[in-house]
């Protein structure tokens, strides 16, 4: 066996342990293996196999401040107040909850990341239905996997995703805004419209109209400061193009200290309830991605990009757009994210050619329970809610949310690309 061909095989072994989990193993063992047995095959050096680590690092920054954030909300009840708000504004309607929920993960996606609509919001939604006895809770929590995704191009803040694609060269919000404003309205219109439609039944279900209101605490109310000035950071630090990691785990990281020192608590409950795995997950499938850059595969794309803007920049667009929406299903939008960044990096594209590469990236996810680290990180927590979600579920509400939302998100962007 060749090594370019030993390469590929470690590669798609480890991609596809990620995504099927045999033997229920964590996402992380299959990464993390698949990268260990790369360098000690010799297939990639160590000092490679470093570089690609350190290329995830202000991705492991981001994801740190965000499960930080999470978890001191958590357990300061923060969630179980906001559940009780939520369940009083429904005033015993499913479908308002419905609607409220949607609204609500939107908000948080795009001024917080889609990664924090499933670490922050999932565990919220999931104490709202309970508090408000939801018979079927699932079609709330489905919110929170498919807004993460369909309204993650909002902003550049609202996707890590959209730090892969962009890297150091990431457009300033004044020219995001214009370029992504419409298609995104269109995903997230077209996303919620899908999901009540296909959920309409179980949304017939009566709630709780009548929800205790607990009080929130000193810590509830200092961990939802912390959240929104977060979020103001985030947007701070987008208008003045800085990497969005550092700042967010510095943010995470002041607010629990701020509220463990204030409730006098140990660190170790706190710590312990982190989901960890998700950093050497993330780690594994950069070094992955380093050993297919070695191999020559990123450049052949690169050059097969430039065949096909030489050929018809719309036509191009269309298929930046769409094939890679429908490949991160197969490989998770991360390691597809990553090797379409790599080669927008070397074709350099037209404009309209890279956007069309981030909305595929970013949506596309919406087919599959594996597509997006957002929505892993939802099946994450969902698991610590005691609830699960099986794969053929999701792919078949998946196949009919994701395309419309896509086609019409494509096609708001080459439109204007094309009005211009």
């Amino acid at each position: 066996m060749t090594a370019l061909a030993a390469t590929w095989g470690i590669a798609a072994i480890a991609t596809g342990g990620v995504i099927l989990r045999p033997w229920r193993l964590p996402e992380a063992v299959w990464a993390v293996a698949g990268a260990a047995l790369l360098v000690l095959a010799g297939l990639l050096s160590p000092n490679d196999a470093g570089r690609g680590v350190l290329k995830g690092l202000d991705v492991y920054l981001f994801l740190t401040g965000m499960m930080l954030l999470a978890e001191v909300a958590r357990r300061e009840a923060l969630f179980d107040w906001l559940a009780a708000k939520a369940a009083m504004l429904a005033r015993g309607s499913a479908m308002r909850l419905f609607t409220l929920v949607y609204l609500v993960g939107t908000v948080v996606t795009v001024f917080m990341s889609n990664d924090a609509t499933a670490v922050v919001l999932t565990p919220a939604v999931a104490a709202v239905v309970r508090t408000a006895g939801a018979e079927q809770p699932l079609p709330f929590l489905l919110i929170c996997a498919f807004v993460a995704n369909a309204a993650s191009f909002v902003l550049p803040i609202s996707n890590p995703a959209s730090l892969v694609i962009y890297g150091s060269h990431m457009p300033p919000l004044l020219e995001w805004l214009p370029r992504y404003a419409l298609p995104s309205v269109l995903s997230i219109v077209a996303t919620y419209a899908a999901l009540r439609l296909t959920q309409r039944k179980a949304l017939r279900q009566s709630l709780a109209a009548d929800v205790d209101t607990p009080t929130l605490s000193v810590g509830g109310r200092l961990a939802a400061a912390g959240i929104a000035l977060t979020a103001v950071l985030l947007l701070t630090a987008s208008a003045l193009d800085w990497q969005l990691g550092l700042p967010t785990c510095i943010a995470g990281a002041l607010t629990a200290a701020v509220v463990l020192l204030l409730t006098r608590s140990s660190p170790i409950p706190m710590l312990r309830g982190v989901s960890w795995g998700v950093l050497p997950l993330v780690a594994g499938l950069f070094v992955l991605v380093e050993a297919l850059d070695r191999t020559g595969f990123i450049r052949l794309l690169a050059d097969a990009l430039q065949g096909a803007v030489q050929a018809s920049i719309p036509a191009a667009a269309w298929g930046s757009g769409v094939v890679p929406a429908f490949l991160c299903n197969l490989m998770n939008n991360l390691p597809a994210g990553l090797v379409a960044a790599g080669a927008v990096r070397i074709a350099h594209p037209p404009e309209v050619v890279t956007g069309a590469v981030l909305i595929g990236i970013d949506l596309g996810p919406n087919l599959s329970v594996t597509g997006s680290l957002a929505t892993i990180l939802w099946l994450a927590a969902l698991r610590r809610e005691g609830l699960h979600v099986g794969t053929g579920t999701f792919i078949k509400l998946g196949v009919l949310v994701m395309p419309p939302a896509l086609v019409l998100a494509l096609a708001a962007l080459i439109g204007q690309a094309a009005i211009r």
